[in-house]
């Protein structure tokens, strides 16, 4: 089994959390004033989208758990951001 060091990344706006070959292992998204998403994509902005989070208006600040190795993104993690906030973690 291989094991790697999980780092992580806070972006208030859209942008890429990883400019390489990783795998996410969870979020914490909080959410904005009204209903939104997060939405993760390999290849860059206008790359394939792997994950996809809707998120409530006016919400709490939630976990995504990912389980097992987590998800692959082969190219890079690039996150689109709708009306909320996410730390990635990655490794």
């Amino acid at each position: 089994m291989m094991q790697t060091d999980v780092k992580a990344i806070s972006l208030a706006a859209s942008g890429s959390a990883y400019g390489s070959r990783t795998r996410v292992r969870g979020l914490v998204i909080e959410p904005g004033a009204s209903a939104g998403s997060v939405v993760l994509k390999d290849g860059g902005s206008s790359g394939v989208t792997v994950l996809t989070v809707n998120t409530p208006a006016a919400g709490q600040v939630f976990n995504v758990l990912i389980p097992g190795e987590g998800v692959l993104f082969t190219t890079d993690v690039y996150a689109t951001l709708s009306n909320a906030k996410v730390t990635v973690f990655y490794g």
